[in-house]
């Protein structure tokens, strides 16, 4: 059975990201403005613009995001602890953070649970959020279910398919298999590549709680022309409705 839904609705489904190699400040100006229009949830940044991002946002319900360790995860923990420190102390509402890949795969759990574990009391000690950044496209599914189960015992609150700049995006089978890893308490965030309204609903359906996204404004007017159209529905089918992933 097919579920309606509203535009607005669907804009608290949008982390809506900016992480481009250079972007001026009146871009982080018009991109907050549109954030704030559409009442999306979050805007994704990296961590030095989010003191000049949380000033833009002061008058809307938009939360403000920094991405840490971004985008290899390849620094030390104690480099990932100063970075979210000072972003959090500038205003981060939300840390979406890489974790060390290659720690990971060489099967050096204790590690990668630790680095995570040390970030989640770190957020939660100054009440903000955490998001792990699995980076799908570098594991296997035994990694990704491994990522997940290391994550939610570490205490993060999400799961994150993806940076954007690996190999590959979210794919609708990695958050399938993301959501069904983790339990209740951890929500799954699809992110990378997500350029359709088609592939947010796929996501959406399969149990992402949030979708990092930098394509929204094209995302939303066309959900606005589907509402208007009684067409904005949930899909049916799955594998017809994967956004070409």
């Amino acid at each position: 059975m097919q579920t309606s839904l509203t535009p607005a609705a669907l804009a608290k489904y949008f982390d809506q990201t900016l992480l481009k190699a250079y972007v001026s400040e009146a871009d982080f100006a018009a991109f907050c403005a549109e954030s704030a229009r559409y009442h999306f949830k979050m805007v994704a940044i990296s961590s030095a613009p989010v003191a000049m991002c949380k000033r833009f946002l002061a008058d809307s319900d938009v939360l403000v995001g920094a991405a840490i360790g971004f985008p290899l995860g390849q620094t030390t923990i104690s480099a990932k602890v100063f970075e979210t420190k000072q972003a959090i102390a500038d205003g981060a509402d939300e840390i979406d953070y890489v974790h060390n890949i290659v720690e990971l795969k060489s099967g050096h759990y204790d590690y990668v649970e630790r680095e995570i574990k040390t970030l989640a009391e770190l957020c939660h000690d100054q009440e903000a959020i955490l998001k792990v950044i699995i980076e799908t496209c570098y594991l296997s599914d035994e990694q990704k279910v491994k990522a997940c189960q290391l994550s939610e015992s570490a205490g993060a609150d999400f799961v994150k398919t993806s940076t954007g700049y690996g190999t590959a995006g979210a794919k609708i089978a990695d958050v399938a298999l993301m959501r069904r890893t983790v339990s209740d308490r951890v929500r799954v965030k699809a992110s990378g590549g997500i350029r359709n309204l088609d592939t947010v609903l796929s996501c959406r359906a399969v149990g992402a709680a949030r979708c990092g996204v930098s394509a929204t404004e094209a995302i939303m007017e066309e959900a606005i022309r589907r509402e208007q159209e009684g067409t904005l529905v949930m899909p049916e089918n799955l594998t017809e409705m994967n956004g070409g992933y």
